[in-house]
């Protein structure tokens, strides 16, 4: 499956505190692992020893990076910070992995970051012109240079970073660590999820719940839009939320990026996707004889098309579990290749069936209609593609790699010539007014800008394409057409 034919969120980030002994690596590495799915470029961790900060980070999976002879080797702490990331700027390359690791004159800092920044290029430039020096081309560095610079008039590094959350706009889930402190931040508008968990009397922060499930934590609460939280020698002190008009978690956090056995915000990840599969088999009946879902994040939702229906579920499509996202082959005849390496249709499931397919949502449809084409070749008479989502229709700026409108196949095209063109018999897409019901009873105002153009936040004047990353010769053509 191509990878550009799905959306990709950029990251996940983990922080422990241990007020006595150590063991804060292995926690690192398993919360790190139950976080793989939101992010597969890079990882890392940094960890603190007495007050000194080291950081282990390179690109590729969890398992890659942290070998056992590479585990063995790393002096355990009490206090450390972990990172996957997919990254939505920046290049893959190692300066951009994360944590980041910051030495400067008013101490060491390790940085995590989930999210995107909507003045990211703005404050970067700023930085610049006055001698600033980056290393890297990720807008998490602009934080990371946003709190060192007040840093130098703060007398703390929790009012640093209060402080730069005044500065700093658009979506950023923060897990910083200093020498004796670790601290998570979530943005005013509550983009991207941030959960707080117990070890005993520890505390452990995650992008996620299953990342505490992983570890044997016990989640304690959400961190709330615009709050800070800091864990000292001195206890846990929680800074009140800075205030926003808007709130705005992307809904897509239950629809695709979530792992089905977290909870976000209060709302189960899997009974959303349950309640959205019910919720299509109401607005787009089918006839049919089976409902399969498209693995993984389909599977939840065609339980509940199924369920609602009353149509039997089956495993119509298996996953190739053993290849990951980096498995992109060059040529576009081995990228079709590829689809069936990575995804197969089970023949008994589907031949001379009519088949209803649930999939989370359409971004290009390349990856749809080789689907199609699939179930049709495993001998499916018909073949109807229903989606837990609106059309993807708008760019998104808070976290998500689409920025081109011109790429979404449901803003160049209406839904009859998106079925016609993925070779389905039907499709529908979940309708607009039924996002909120995703949440069941828990009233959760969310950013639905992907769908329908309207963003809790202005978007950027100018995405943050660093001029580092493009040709020279696309910088010429770009101040052309300027």
């Amino acid at each position: 499956m191509h990878p550009s034919d799905k959306l990709h969120e950029e990251c996940g980030v983990f922080g422990i505190y241990r007020r006595e002994g150590v063991g804060v690596v292995d926690e690192t590495y398993h919360a790190l692992y139950a976080l793989q799915h939101r992010g597969q470029e890079s990882c890392g961790m940094a960890v603190n020893v007495d007050g000194v900060i080291t950081c282990h980070k390179d690109i590729g999976l969890v398992t890659d990076v942290f070998t056992k002879d590479r585990m063995e080797k790393i002096t355990d702490g009490r206090i450390a910070v972990g990172h996957c990331r997919y990254g939505t700027t920046g290049s893959l390359n190692t300066a951009n992995a994360q944590p980041l690791l910051v030495n400067h004159l008013k101490g060491a800092m390790a940085l995590c970051h989930n999210g995107n920044l909507t003045n990211a290029a703005f404050l970067r430039e700023r930085y610049e012109m006055s001698g600033a020096i980056f290393h890297a081309t990720s807008d998490s560095e602009v934080i990371a240079y946003t709190i060192t610079q007040q840093r130098l008039r703060c007398a703390s590094i929790e009012e640093a970073v209060r402080a730069s959350m005044e500065i700093i706009e658009g979506a950023y889930c923060l897990v910083i660590m200093s020498a004796t402190k670790l601290i998570a931040a979530r943005d005013p508008h509550g983009f991207r999820p941030l959960c707080m968990g117990r070890i005993g009397e520890d505390i452990v922060f995650a992008s996620e719940t299953c990342a505490l499930d992983a570890i044997g934590a016990t989640f304690v609460r959400d961190i709330q839009p615009g709050e800070m939280v800091v864990v000292s020698p001195k206890g846990l002190e929680a800074y009140p939320p800075l205030v926003s008009d808007r709130k705005g978690l992307c809904v897509f956090e239950y629809i695709y990026f979530a792992r089905p056995d977290s909870v976000v915000d209060g709302v189960s990840v899997h009974e959303a996707r349950l309640t959205a599969g019910r919720l299509l088999a109401r607005s787009h009946p089918v006839e049919a004889d089976v409902v399969i879902g498209a693995p993984d994040s389909g599977l939840d939702a065609a339980l509940g098309y199924s369920y609602e229906s009353g149509i039997p579920y089956g495993i119509g499509l298996i996953k190739n579990k053993y290849i990951g996202r980096t498995f992109i082959q060059p040529e576009q005849k081995q990228r079709a290749a590829s689809v069936r390496i990575k995804l197969n249709a089970v023949t008994a499931t589907v031949k001379d069936r009519r088949v209803v397919l649930v999939d989370d949502s359409i971004v290009r449809g390349t990856t749809s209609a080789r689907v199609v084409r699939m179930l049709r070749e495993a001998g499916a008479r018909e073949v109807h593609v229903v989606f837990s989502a609106p059309p993807f229709r708008h760019a998104c700026y808070f976290g998500t790699d689409v920025d081109d409108e011109g790429t979404l196949i449901a803003n160049q095209h209406t839904e009859e010539e998106i079925c016609r063109i993925i070779g389905a018999d039907s499709i529908g897409f979940l309708r607009m007014e039924d996002l909120d019901k995703l949440t069941g009873d828990v009233h959760l105002p969310m950013c639905k800008g992907c769908f329908n153009g309207e963003y809790p936040v202005p978007p950027p004047v100018r995405m943050q394409k660093h001029r580092f990353e493009i040709p020279l010769s696309r910088q010429k053509e770009n101040e052309n057409e300027e």
